[in-house]
């Protein structure tokens, strides 16, 4: 576990290291072939289980900041 719920991470971050696929690419990640996941959007991590008792990991997009 390199990133957990809650933390800001920026497009490429790896959130999850793992073997096999225990965690699933939600929404704004992306899984590399090693079963990786990584923020594809600057965000907040979330951890959530879907489908099938799967557990996801999503990224929620941050709201840009109005100047």
């Amino acid at each position: 576990m390199k990133k957990f719920g809650s933390e800001q991470v920026v497009p490429g971050n790896i959130i999850v290291r793992q073997r096999g696929t225990k965690f699933y690419p939600g929404t704004n990640v992306g899984m590399g072939k090693d079963h990786t996941l990584f923020a594809l959007e600057a965000g907040v991590v979330r951890f959530h289980s879907g489908k099938q008792d799967r557990k996801y990991v999503s990224v929620d997009a941050m709201a840009e900041a109005a100047e």
